[in-house]
């Protein structure tokens, strides 16, 4: 499976790279625009997340292992079932905990891997595979509809059939059990997963020790005005269901944290609105055109955002257009009124601008290799302001000037105190 993994992508995107002193750039065939670097970062090779809604899972994991890359530890292949499978154990407890008034589902967020790492550990994917149900390709639909059936079930016994005597002891088994079944058996203590990697025996703790990956050494920032900014805050979605916190921030200093991010070498996770007719994985690009009216969509994108999606035709994905010019206040607006939804994750792993000086971010997908930049894309500075909903990145990868802003800034208890 590893040879399969690494090998199936090869290295071709990077020997693309590597020849970009001769050829020109660009994101597809037949295509005006013409990309020169400014930043590039190393990252393992794309990866499907099949049918499944777990790009959060393979966005961030393709993260951990550029950061690992970072720290000198390159080719590290780490298994993003092994993730899913721990998150479904906290999204369950905390569905019944809440009486069903959280969200049990396949979406996650990036907070969902360090919940999951300093609780679990973490394997490399060729012990923990996660295709347990006679397929080479990810497809949770059964397993979603089993374990929401199994959830469900808890609620309506406590609720109609056993008033007052309270759950059994039995209901996190059924779910593990569940688990077992589609993914792969586990251990309820975790310490007695055993595997070898490099002909050393490790567990899911020892493995993530010697990682050392501290996964306090990891921030998430966003930027929406219902929020104060240079503060804490609790994004408001679905899959946030963890409750992490993220760092708010004003736009133009989102954006600049991106960028000095991938010019300091530290790469990012990227959690986005991919709903949107101006992003097309098939051009391996995504703008925000100012004149929408070529674009044409014939289909409908998925459920989980896990393929390419709707096709679509625009002269906007053949040639540099008039962008709009995002505010925060167009921003805010399409976050309120749910134009702008939490869809999708990805990694940005580099930084270029095309021939008339407009910035993109390239990111990796978790959709395969099937489109001209074999998986990669490319992300317009507009649609980066517009429909971003946070970064998660190394603390290191900010700059003083932001840290300074977030520590200049008093919380609430100073104002309430100073209001004294």
């Amino acid at each position: 499976m590893k040879l399969k993994r690494f090998i199936a992508v090869g290295f071709a995107w990077i020997a693309v790279f590597a020849s970009t002193a001769q050829e020109t750039i660009t994101n597809k065939e037949g295509s005006a625009y013409q990309f020169e670097k400014i930043a590039h970062l190393d990252a393992t090779p794309v990866l499907s997340q099949g049918w499944t809604g777990t790009c959060w899972s393979f966005s961030a994991l393709s993260f951990f292992e550029s950061e690992l890359n970072r720290m000198g530890k390159q080719g590290t292949d780490l298994s993003e079932m092994w993730i899913v499978y721990h998150a479904y154990l906290g999204k369950a407890e905390k569905y019944i905990r809440t009486d069903g008034n959280t969200n049990f589902a396949e979406g996650g967020a990036f907070h969902d891997i360090p919940w999951v790492i300093k609780r679990y550990g973490i394997v490399p994917s060729t012990a923990f595979e996660g295709l347990n149900y006679g397929s080479d390709r990810h497809d949770h639909s059964e397993l979603s509809a089993v374990l929401n059936g199994t959830v469900k079930g808890v609620l309506e016994a406590r609720n109609n059939l056993s008033k007052g005597k309270g759950l059994t002891t039995s209901w996190m088994g059924a779910i593990r059990g569940v688990l077992d079944a589609y993914l792969g058996a586990v251990p309820a203590k975790v310490e007695e997963f055993k595997f070898n990697v490099d002909g050393k025996e490790y567990n899911p703790i020892s493995y993530r020790d010697e990682l050392g990956l501290n996964m306090d050494d990891y921030v998430s920032l966003t930027s929406f005005s219902n929020h104060p900014f240079n503060q804490k805050c609790q994004l408001a979605i679905a899959d946030n269901w963890a409750w992490g916190d993220s760092y708010n921030v004003p736009l133009n200093d989102m954006w600049s944290a991106a960028e000095y991010a991938l010019k300091q070498g530290y790469t990012f996770a990227w959690g986005a609105d991919v709903s949107e007719s101006y992003f097309d994985f098939r051009s391996s690009l995504a703008v925000v055109p100012k004149d929408k009216s070529t674009i044409r969509v014939s289909g409908r994108d998925n459920k989980n955002f896990s393929d390419a999606g709707a096709e679509k035709e625009a002269n906007c994905f053949m040639e540099p257009v008039e962008e709009e010019v995002i505010t925060q206040e167009m921003r805010q607006l399409a976050y309120d009124n749910k134009q702008t939804t939490d869809d999708h994750g990805m990694h940005a792993v580099g930084l270029y601008k095309d021939q008339k000086g407009t910035n993109y971010i390239l990111i990796k997908n978790s959709w395969g290799t099937a489109n001209d930049c074999d998986g990669y894309m490319y992300i317009s500075e507009a649609f980066f302001k517009y429909k971003t909903i946070n970064i998660y990145l190394h603390k290191d990868g900010i700059s003083k000037e932001m840290k300074k802003k977030r520590r200049s800034t008093p919380t609430n208890n100073t104002e309430r105190r100073t209001q004294r």
